[in-house]
């Protein structure tokens, strides 16, 4: 420790890759930011989240004056760093958090750690190798410090091909899916998640015109520095134009906001929290993005989900892409492994199915150099009282017990029965879980749409009153195929959750 005998923040380390070459320590004199998370004032109710009227949502005020920081926790952090030669940037108390700057001379003395360079592939990263140890008056007050390590935290989940066998418009997938008539968004605000690439305005004219729909309103938000930026890496671009194409097409009504952030772990906790503290919060929010859960900190995973949580507080649903690479998630270890943020229980889940036609629909494994949809149960997160009755199996690691089962929907993400898309300025075919976040977002808005109000967590709806074996009213069962450890099966099952949608009975039964 350099600084003070502080108290340790557990979990907020995270150990560097095998392949990653130590340069040396960070210059004194280099400039960091970081963001902190305080406790929350009061815990929410467990089953709070799904509001029935539109006059139970909380405004972004009152999410901070019930659960956001309190004010003498918000006063108590900035003293005390004020006083340690620590800059305050941002404060803002519905999300509980606070954006820092500092030299890392001065970071390191305050956090009790020792900020290093290391480079792994292309990559060149700052991180520290020990838990940060807290300043006295900020122990139990301060409960994550992100972004002191800058690697990068996610990845988007999904693939180009160059010749697939089948592929579909958007809304030829929403026809497969029932999608309710008469519902284009309108009304409601759809908020997308980046963590790189951007979009050009034009593919977007020539991609919509070309589906003969009417351009949806884009606008692009910029966090902690990050902007739309096309062009500047191809492959976060084709994640960029696929989430907005898809959702565009299924909504076109809806008016959409790209949140684009740095890809750390404070970068996309800040673009999560900008989205749904705007003063109209989204009806639903799309996150193609994440990355196994072990290789989150355990400070990042739990302030994540509690701002899932504070979101659907707010009547959000968000939609979280469960991942391209099987049950294992491309763990190291061989073992099964869940995605994050889709593990969260505050997300609604999204796996892959491959689309040859309704009749033949199966889940999407095209094996080890074609991508399978992720699932499994989570190592992190203990089994929601909403699904205790639908038959998910044991943790395959952790010495067993019962976890979080994900995912909770599913829809077409294989690559051979794809999406097709724009991307800078060329045609191309498009899949992925990735693609089904936006799917399902975009289902979600014309379905508030039709009910008059948001969904917020739709899971306890969702699942209400199923029974292992059992397809709710509102899904087509998938019953065919595996993602690897996981077979699908009868009802809920950890390769494509309770099924694909059936959008007519779906509204059916949310408005029952």
């Amino acid at each position: 420790m350099t600084g003070h005998e502080g108290t340790p923040l557990p979990g907020s380390s995270r150990p560097t890759g095998l392949d990653a070459q130590l340069l040396g320590p960070l210059p004194d004199d280099e400039q960091v930011t970081a963001t902190l998370v305080l406790r929350r004032r009061a815990e929410p109710d467990a089953a709070a989240g799904a509001p029935a009227t539109a006059a139970q949502l909380l405004t972004a005020g009152q999410l901070a004056d019930r659960y956001g920081a309190d004010p003498a926790d918000i006063e108590t952090v900035q003293s005390t760093l004020r006083a340690a030669g620590i800059d305050i940037v941002q404060v803002d108390a519905a999300t509980r958090r606070i954006r820092v700057s500092g030299t890392a001379a001065t970071m390191n003395s305050v956090f009790g750690i020792h900020l290093l360079r290391s480079n792994q592939g292309a990559d060149s990263f700052r991180h520290h190798a020990d838990d940060i140890a807290l300043p006295p008056a900020l122990a139990g007050i301060v409960t994550a410090v992100l972004g002191l390590d800058d690697r990068p935290q996610a990845r988007a989940h999904s693939r180009r091909v160059d010749a697939a066998a089948i592929s579909y418009t958007p809304i030829q997938v929403g026809e497969a899916y029932s999608f309710p008539p008469g519902t284009d968004g309108t009304g409601q605000h759809l908020a997308i998640i980046e963590l790189g690439g951007g979009y050009a305005t034009d593919d977007l004219h020539a991609y919509f015109d070309g589906l003969g729909v009417p351009l949806p309103a884009v606008s692009a938000v910029g966090v902690d520095g990050a902007a739309n930026s096309p062009g500047t890496d191809p492959n976060s671009d084709g994640e960029v134009m696929l989430d907005i194409e898809v959702a565009g097409a299924l909504a076109p009504a809806a008016e959409f906001l790209v949140y684009f952030a740095p890809n750390t772990d404070a970068g996309f906790l800040d673009a999560i929290a900008e989205a749904y503290r705007a003063d109209t919060a989204p009806t639903a929010m799309s996150i193609s993005w994440g990355q196994s859960e072990d290789q989150w900190t355990p400070q990042a995973r739990t302030a994540m989900d509690q701002a899932l949580a504070d979101a659907a507080l707010r009547g959000v649903t968000v939609t979280v892409a469960a991942g391209d690479n099987g049950s294992g998630d491309r763990g190291a270890d061989g073992s099964p492994h869940v995605d994050f943020p889709a593990s969260s229980p505050h997300a609604l889940g999204c796996g892959g199915t491959s689309l040859p036609n309704p009749a033949g629909e199966a889940v999407w494994n095209d094996g080890s150099s074609g991508g399978a949809t992720g699932g499994g149960v989570s190592d992190a997160f203990a089994l929601p009282a909403w699904q205790s009755a639908v038959g998910v199996p044991v943790r395959a690691t952790s010495g067993g017990g019962a976890g979080r089962g994900v995912p909770d929907v599913a829809g077409d993400a294989d690559p051979q029965t794809g999406y097709q898309v724009r991307v800078d300025g060329q045609s191309a075919v498009y899949g992925g879980t990735s693609a089904v976040a936006p799917l399902w977002a975009a289902l979600i808005c014309r379905l508030a749409q039709a009910a008059g109000r948001p969904f917020g967590l739709l899971q306890p709806t969702v699942y209400a009153g199923v029974s292992a074996g059992q397809a709710p009213a509102g899904f087509r069962d998938i019953t065919a195929g595996d993602n690897g450890a996981y077979s699908a099966g009868p009802g809920w099952d950890a390769c494509t959750g309770l099924g694909v949608p059936v959008g007519t009975a779906l509204l059916t039964a949310l408005t029952a």
